[in-house]
């Protein structure tokens, strides 16, 4: 009986670490209006965000818009992009159970509440029309940050491949 107990425990511990378990969260919306296939050609507004993850952003930005035919320009272009970047202490509750407490089997037991926090980036990056000055793009990405720089841009290349993977819109028939 003790046996089952500590395996129904180790289970319910993994099921819930897999529950909590940050995930990388990408979203993507545009103007419905808007004609993308006008658009071939960029130019970086604003990066706001910290001067080392500044090159990062737009070197795995400029990749993914060149791949797909756009052109980087210094000034003019059909499109001017602005990019934040922020970082944010995000909790996590995790709850223990110890024996088979609760009201449901009729024992009693302990439960214990322990709270983490862990730091969570976020990436804003907007496509404006230069012409009348709107915004025809929006891509925001959130993911759990790690302590390894070699990591956080792994991510970052990740999420600005998930963003822009159906890039640029394409109209519905």
């Amino acid at each position: 009986m003790k046996t089952s107990r500590i395996l129904l425990a180790a289970w319910v511990i993994f099921v819930a670490f897999a529950a909590l378990a940050p995930a990388q969260d990408v979203k993507t919306d545009y103007d419905h209006h808007a004609d993308f296939g006008r658009y071939h050609s960029y130019y970086w507004e604003k990066v706001s965000t910290d001067p080392l993850w500044q090159t990062r952003i737009q070197e795995a930005v400029d990749q993914k818009l060149q791949s797909k035919g756009w052109q980087r320009v210094d000034t003019g272009g059909d499109v001017a992009i602005t990019a934040v970047a922020s970082t944010h202490d995000q909790r996590q509750y995790e709850t223990f159970y110890t024996g088979m407490g609760g009201w449901r089997w009729g024992g009693f037991g302990e439960t214990t509440t322990q709270v983490e926090n862990y730091p969570v980036g976020t990436l804003v990056l907007d496509l404006y029309d230069t012409g009348n000055k709107q915004l025809i793009w929006r891509g925001i990405a959130h993911d759990s940050l790690s302590d390894k720089p070699d990591k956080n841009e792994k991510k970052l290349d990740k999420a600005v491949n998930k963003m822009l993977d159906h890039f640029p819109p394409r109209e519905k028939s």
